[in-house]
């Protein structure tokens, strides 16, 4: 079977990288035993982050290696200097470094010319010290040496092909301990996963927490909006209160809730996607319970989950809360309309009356102007018909009392002809 391509097959255009996507980021190789360092960095605000500045960074680290450093728009890039490796990527909200060698002094001095140069915040790192252990007796006497034990995590992963472990407590420069305690027959490319998940786990736990700092934030706002949200609902109920201001304050309340949640919800959904990430990293690591020792996953559960669980709780709150004050509005502007249908119902009442009343003016009106024309109609009549009764023999006054009757009732019939007309 031929492999040759059809000449008439053409790719997407984005396809080439899609495909890359899938090789990207590889996993280190780490020797062991050896030392590592890994540090993810990140501005205060999200807006104030400069990837130029970043990859700057990363291509001084690479000249004084003199190695080619990668096109400006690489997220990732892993190469040796000197005899350290180096692993740099750049994520979404943060850009990380991961320096692993022999000698831990070498790696110290990298970690603290990264720390030196660097325009972002820490807001994650790990120490890890890789030993080979065959047995569990000189990992317990290393534990008991280089950990806190009141936080001491540790467990076996891999089915046993490491023992990890950490106190999750900065030591004096600020980096978490963690200890990675391998097996004759692992090779470097399984403890280079060990190190990377622990890194993943370390830094998407801190990018998580920093959603408990914003819901901590916005405690006090949502209990300021609740009160008046609920005071407001309470005076609803008084039919002397003031529509008009109760509607603006609710209108206030609910414009507050909306500007915290559009200022919370990137923050939030990333909360939620990290936790995701840490709990995925624990379950990928395949714990099993070291000597009694709380494992990664019970640690987490212990610390990390009720920051999630307040996290989730808050941001319920807003959303509660925002339909409260959006609900509140609702009945509120419908008491305002059924107010305004109750006046606009005396009106249109009132307003009939009236035209009662105009339409009673009115007959009175046409009754006195019925008498009126005929008043004068009469008059012309007596001129035109005077010389014919003087023929006759009647007297003036017979006459007016013969004609008189007689245009009252053709005024009143014009009249009434004339009203049908109009109506």
């Amino acid at each position: 079977m031929s492999n040759a391509t059809p000449k008439s097959s053409r790719d997407h255009p984005h396809r080439g990288a899609l495909v890359d996507e899938l090789h990207a980021r590889p996993f280190p190789a780490i020797s062991a035993p050896g030392f590592a360092w890994f540090v993810a960095l990140r501005p205060e605000f999200r807006s104030d982050r400069d990837r130029a500045g970043e990859k700057a960074q990363l291509d001084r680290l690479i000249s004084t290696a003199c190695q080619t450093p990668p096109p400006p728009d690489a997220t990732h890039w892993t190469g040796q200097l000197g005899p350290l490796m180096l692993k740099w990527e750049s994520h979404t909200e943060f850009v990380t470094f991961l320096v692993w060698g022999a000698e831990e002094s070498d790696v110290q001095e990298l970690a603290e010319d990264i720390l030196s140069h660097a325009e972002n915040l820490r807001i994650a790192s790990a120490r890890f010290r890789i030993q080979v252990a065959e047995g569990d007796e000189p990992i317990l006497e290393r534990l008991r040496k280089d950990h806190l034990q009141d936080s001491l995590a540790a467990s076996r992963v891999l089915d046993d092909h490491a023992v990890i472990a950490g106190d999750f407590h900065p030591d004096p420069a600020g980096d978490m301990r963690f200890s990675v305690y391998a097996r004759p027959l692992i090779g470097p490319g399984r403890i280079g996963r060990i190190v990377q998940r622990l890194c993943e786990i370390e830094t998407y736990r801190a990018m998580a927490m920093l959603g408990l700092v914003r819901a901590r934030e916005m405690g006090p706002s949502l209990t300021d909006a609740e009160t008046r949200l609920s005071a407001e609902v309470l005076r609803m109920n008084d039919s002397a209160g003031d529509a008009e201001t109760a509607l603006r304050t609710l209108l206030e309340v609910s414009g507050g809730l909306e500007r915290l949640a559009a200022r919370s919800n990137f923050r939030m959904s990333a909360t939620a996607a990290y936790e995701r990430i840490v709990t995925s990293r624990i379950d990928a690591l395949r714990e099993e319970r070291f000597e009694g020792r709380q494992t990664f996953g019970e640690f987490m559960i212990r610390r990390f989950d009720p920051a999630m669980r307040t996290v989730e709780a808050t941001e319920r709150r807003l959303a509660r809360l925002t339909d409260r004050a959006r609900r509140a509005a609702e009945l509120l502007r419908t008491r305002v309309e059924v107010d305004l249908s109750r006046q606009n119902r005396v009106l249109l009442e009132s307003m009939d009356r009236r035209a009662d009343e105009a339409l009673r003016l009115q007959h009175t009106v046409e009754g006195l102007s019925v008498v009126a024309i005929s008043y004068y109609a009469t008059g012309l009549a007596l001129y035109i018909a005077a010389p014919f009764g003087d023929a006759v023999g009647l007297g003036k006054t017979a006459l007016a009392a013969l004609i008189t009757p007689i245009v009252v009732l053709l005024t009143w019939g014009a009249l009434r002809q004339v009203r049908k007309r109009l109506h």
